[in-house]
């Protein structure tokens, strides 16, 4: 770890066979778990807390204070899990007192100059490609993969193995299972082929798209569909993930393609 070209602030809990490459700033109050590589030219401020066996890549800032009025100073953090990949100058910034920390699930690939906002959870193997702008607030689900040069609005859900597409304006919640596109954003399916990679058997699968066709395109509001699925649909976990989660929403989910938008 003995990097003279690196500045690591004395405060900082950095386990032994961390690799710190030079010109790298470490701050006070930052821990960072064993196995991990951080690369050159790569910012980590007070509040920082990183797992094992990740990779932060040239240019990254991680933990910087809020890009938010209300934050006034008080202490929090950003938590980093194990085996992330963090790209060429992506932005994560730490939490405020509404939560007071922005977290970073297990196995998570944050892509190239995408901005992960104070507040935000990120929930384990979810993958947030180039330039996605994830505003405060947002949770991803896990297995969740959003598009390149996405926007995500504040408080937005987006729901486990959801797949958002690129170029995106995300104004209400997506979701579990979903593919959404077009603009405004529109149900435009289920995510089968990503379904499929992640061991789902086809008599699950089915089941998820029966679910989503009710909601979406047997023109049904969402209270009725709501309803039925409950009513009609034998109760399984990913039945009731689809339950729950609309029926969280503070946004409102998005809309189906059959809604006539």
């Amino acid at each position: 770890m003995n990097q003279p070209l690196a500045y690591i602030h004395p405060g900082a809990n950095i386990a032994r066979n961390v690799v710190v490459e030079p010109f790298t700033t470490i701050h006070n109050n930052v821990t960072i778990g064993s196995g991990t590589w951080i690369g050159s030219n790569v910012t980590i401020m007070e509040g920082a807390v990183i797992g094992e066996n990740c990779r932060i890549f040239p240019g990254a800032v991680i933990s910087a204070i809020p890009q938010d009025l209300k934050y006034q100073g008080e202490d929090s953090q950003v938590v980093i899990g194990n085996n992330v990949t963090i790209r060429e100058c992506v932005t994560i910034n730490r939490g405020t007192k509404a939560y007071g920390k922005t977290e970073i699930g297990d196995d998570c690939l944050i892509m190239a100059t995408a901005h992960i906002a104070h507040d935000c959870i990120i929930k384990n193997n979810a993958i947030i490609v180039n330039g996605v702008l994830l505003a405060g607030h947002v949770t991803v689900g896990e297995y969740a993969i959003i598009g390149g040069s996405a926007g995500i609005h504040q408080f937005i859900h987006i729901g486990a193995h959801a797949m958002i597409s690129g170029g995106s304006l995300v104004r209400k919640d997506v979701p579990p299972f979903t593919k959404a596109a077009k603009e405004p954003l529109s149900y435009i399916g289920i995510n089968s082929i990503g379904l499929r990679r992640r061991g789902f058997a086809s008599e699950k699968i089915h089941e998820i798209q029966d679910i989503y066709r009710i909601l979406y395109q047997k023109n049904n509001n969402t209270t009725q569909a709501v309803g039925i699925i409950e009513a009609e649909k034998e109760a399984t976990p990913e039945r009731d993930l689809i339950l729950e989660f609309i029926r969280n929403s503070q946004r409102g989910i998005m809309k189906g393609y059959s809604s006539g938008i």
